[in-house]
């Protein structure tokens, strides 16, 4: 049974997460790793600065208590999340007791642990004369250790000085300090064992990202909007965990997952615990649903340096069909939710811009030549010059976005076609409740062919409203909002007017 001197709490936390695997060291120096390193360890990474760490290694137990540490843990560990456990099932682990010590040696731990002794520090002091440099030895008291928005009390010669005399010199063996982090258990066995064990934990110091690159080809989109765009995608992995993961498996866990205030994470807990998925051997990267999210398995073993950032390509399609939409939505200055009456108020629609956005539109299917569901990231468009070079021509995110559905993202403005909007009429009888308003709207285009634009326009002065008066036919977009789609020829322009009628009670 589980003996662990860790809460209640954290105790539940091991039991759902019984399933994942890890790793541990010996009390007789068992890793045989380099330094600072987990290897054969699999990774999955969420968005938000969390991994479940896991990893295989050997476990020499001894009749009686045995004292087992490891030193191959991240900095950001978090001690209640950690699994050690039997993966065959055979042999239970019983923890006595469990310690996690992130207090890694540095100079500032150094000057505290020989706080009120003399040591020496360093300088390198210039002479004028042909000597040139020579190294210069000072003792001096650490009468008071540095500390954060406290400053160190150095005695030299008899006199205090804060700020310290060069370079500490220290001791090369010291007892009691870390070099890394370490956790250390106390595990009782029946009788000495030695077999194959697994520890899991939950970390931070881990975040991953999706970048997509869309390339057009040199010939601009047709009078319809239409062409075809090829894409990659990448996926941006960071590790500052302060350790090197050397060969690890890695997974990609993308969906909005909810996080508590530490302590504890419960719902991070039980999805750690359900994270035990079998080791697919395909090369490309591949995705799965997992709960309410999905999970992409690079499907390759992956070294990530602490401190480094790298990318993998997991998506790479071609012809993909996009529609390049110019959207007109002229108003600036409508009001927001900010008291009755003030949708009365003459000001607010009058003033307009001049810049037609341009969107880009696909749909993620199977049929387009896509099909996985992407996940949230920047989606980078580029087109080719005459010359085949690549030029970039706007970017914007994406949010998550399943299979069959609709990419919508505004990449930028026009320079050639604009926009300019004008009230022509506003009327309000606040006795009758009524309000009529009209609008002109003019869509010019300096392009050399035709563009279809959408000049969208917001009715927000009441819930009841009619179009009384229109030149060309409009779309409904939603219970407040219209649009006109145009389509204006070259070297010209298109105008575009409406008269609303509002009422309320």
């Amino acid at each position: 049974m589980w003996r662990c001197g860790l809460k209640a709490k954290a105790l539940a936390v091991f039991l759902l997460a019984v399933s994942i695997p890890g790793f541990a060291q010996h009390n007789q120096t068992a890793d045989s790793s380099p330094a600072n390193q987990a290897t054969g360890t699999s990774l999955t990474i969420y968005n938000s600065d969390l991994a479940v760490a896991r990893t295989m290694i050997d476990l020499d137990l001894k009749r009686g208590s045995s004292e087992v540490t490891t030193t191959q843990v991240t900095r950001q560990l978090e001690p209640d999340s950690v699994v050690l456990r039997d993966p065959s099932g055979s042999r239970v682990i019983d923890i006595l007791e469990q310690n996690y010590d992130a207090a890694v040696i540095d100079q500032d731990a150094l000057l505290r642990h020989f706080e009120g002794q003399t040591i020496d520090f360093q300088n390198l002091l210039y002479r004028s004369d042909q000597e040139g440099q020579r190294l210069v030895t000072t003792p001096g008291k650490i009468v008071r250790a540095p500390s954060p928005g406290i400053s160190p009390m150095i005695e030299v010669d008899g006199k205090l000085q804060f700020q310290l005399p060069g370079i500490p010199v220290f001791p090369a063996s010291i007892d009691g300090l870390l070099l890394k982090p370490t956790l250390r258990w106390q595990i009782f066995s029946d009788s000495a064992a030695h077999f194959p064990a697994e520890l899991s934990y939950l970390t931070h110091g881990f975040t991953w990202n999706a970048t997509y690159n869309v390339v057009a080809s040199g010939e601009e989109a047709s009078t319809s909007g239409d062409e075809r765009m090829d894409m990659v995608g990448w996926v941006t992995i960071s590790n500052n965990s302060g350790t090197d993961f050397t060969d690890a498996k890695v997974k990609l866990m993308a969906g909005n997952v909810a996080t508590a205030p530490p302590p504890p994470r419960p719902m991070f807990r039980a999805m750690a615990g359900m994270l035990t998925m079998d080791q697919a051997a395909p090369s490309p990267v591949t995705q799965k649903s997992f709960d309410d999210f999905h999970l992409y398995d690079l499907n390759r073993q992956v070294t990530l340096k602490d401190r480094e950032t790298k990318q993998i390509e997991f998506i790479r399609a071609s012809a993909i069909p996009v529609t390049r939409r110019y959207i007109y939505d002229g108003a600036e200055n409508l009001p927001g939710p900010i008291g009755e009456g003030v949708y009365t108020q003459l000001e607010f629609g009058s003033a307009s811009g001049k810049q037609v956005h341009v969107e880009q539109e696909f749909i993620n299917s199977k049929k387009n030549h896509l099909g996985m569901p992407l996940p949230a990231g920047t989606m980078r468009f580029y087109r080719r010059d005459a010359d085949g070079q690549m030029e970039f021509v706007g970017e914007n995110a994406i949010n998550h976005t399943p299979e069959d559905e609709k990419v919508k993202l505004t990449t930028g403005s026009a320079f050639d076609v604009t926009g300019e909007r004008k009230r022509t009429n506003f009327k309000v009888n606040n006795q009758e409740h009524v309000i009529d308003e009209s609008y002109s709207i003019t869509v010019k285009n300096a392009k050399d062919k035709p563009v279809n634009v959408d000049v969208v326009e917001h009715l927000f002065r009441a819930a009841n409203w009619d179009i009384v008066e229109k030149s060309i036919a409009f779309e409904k977009r939603d219970s407040s909002t219209i649009a006109f789609p145009v389509t204006v020829p070259a070297h010209s322009s298109q105008d575009v007017s409406y008269t609303v009628h509002y009422s309320w009670q």
